[in-house]
């Protein structure tokens, strides 16, 4: 038995992301080794909901005058003092980065690094962002025991901009959130139809709606087409210029908005969907698709970079750049119900790697390895 000690900064503060990744994460240990002990370290907490997710004696918080004061001090430097007070064993940094000067403790260090966008396509990050990101994740890299990608891609990336070692880099992938497991009923499919008002049949697409996740390409394939989309995710300024489009082509009936879903609501929206298209530039792995393989929902995405290794040999691949040919996709799917239950069954199956018991045996693993090396 170990001490694990977490930066769960994003684990209270973070709604998505790297918030979704931290909770599940901690969740799945808990679930399927319940004897070790894992302290969340956080400068501050967040949503009620997220406080109850773990009980008090595994928070800890920052203390003291000085620490309370300036909490990203003391989250980046002087939790040190913390983690070793605590006895931890091994620190864990969920969201890239470490604390200053743990390398000089006995105490083993993990970093997980989620992608280096902001480094291929620094047009979409402030000047500001860019470089300290780069500052935290470069540190990071460069100093603790041992570095986890949650993809092949994102291993690339890491060995490529911050000339890291292979060996020192292992893959892990994300897993997603329980509800989109669990079979829907057509009482629970058709209830909520009714309540958000939404058409029997729709194509969707999941995520922040920002130039980079590339979802007017979704709208401009269905010009000419009867099917409706639903696009789910936090508006940004990029929502401009496809509301612009919709009002542009008279498809202000056929394109319908939604934010603020719960999980479970989001599970039964995928669930509901003929299609989910995720024609996204560049992720570091792309949860809404594997969202989508757990919902039995055909999925088409891009053809390069994270995508295949995401979605599967059973997903159908774009060039997210070629409307043409995302439009050809849908219709495939669409007038093709045989090849509908086909990418349904096998990209199920394919889906069954991102389960929780077989991400928990592997960060268990990893954990026992360095354990192992430290005594």
């Amino acid at each position: 038995m170990f001490k694990l000690g977490f930066d769960a900064k994003r684990f209270f503060n973070n709604q998505t992301g790297l918030g979704n990744y931290s909770r599940d994460l901690i969740r799945i240990l808990r679930t399927y080794f319940p004897e070790e002990t894992y302290l969340l370290y956080t400068p501050q907490l967040g949503k009620q909901d997220y406080n109850q997710l773990v009980p008090n004696q595994m928070v800890r918080q920052a203390s003291g005058f000085l620490n309370r004061t300036f909490k990203s001090y003391w989250r980046g430097n002087r939790i040190v003092e913390d983690l070793k007070r605590d006895k931890i064993d091994i620190f864990h940094g969920l969201s890239g980065e470490i604390p200053v000067g743990l390398q000089e403790t006995s105490i083993k260090s993990v970093v997980t690094i989620h992608d280096l966008i902001f480094i291929r396509y620094p047009e979409l990050y402030k000047k500001i962002d860019r470089t300290v990101y780069y500052k935290k994740f470069k540190y990071a890299c460069d100093h603790a025991d041992q570095i986890v990608a949650i993809s092949e891609q994102t291993k690339r990336d890491i060995c490529e901009f911050f000339h890291i070692s292979e060996n020192k880099v292992k893959v892990i992938y994300q897993g997603c959130h329980q509800s989109f497991k669990s079979i829907k009923t057509e009482e629970e499919k058709n209830d909520f139809m009714i309540k958000l008002g939404l058409p029997k049949d729709f194509i969707l697409n999941v995520g922040t709606i920002e130039s980079r996740k590339n979802a007017l390409s979704i709208v401009q394939a269905i010009v000419d087409k009867d099917i409706p989309l639903v696009i789910v995710g936090k508006p940004t300024v990029y929502t401009k210029e496809i509301h612009e489009f919709v009002a542009l082509n008279g498809m202000q009936n056929r394109v319908i908005f939604l934010h603020g879903l719960s999980m479970q609501e989001l599970s039964v929206l995928y669930s509901i969907a003929k299609i989910f298209v995720y024609p996204s530039i560049f992720e570091g792995f792309g949860i809404p698709i594997i969202e989508a393989l757990y919902s039995g929902t055909p999925v088409i995405t891009t053809d390069s970079g994270v995508f295949p290794e995401a979605g599967g040999p059973s997903s159908y691949y774009v060039n997210p750049h070629d409307i043409a040919q995302l439009s050809d996709a849908i219709d495939t799917i669409l007038n093709s119900s045989v090849l509908q239950q086909e990418m349904s069954k096998k990209g199920l199956e394919y889906a069954q790697q991102f389960n929780d018991d077989t991400l928990a045996n592997q960060w268990m693993n990893l954990y026992l390895e360095m354990h192992g090396e430290s005594n």
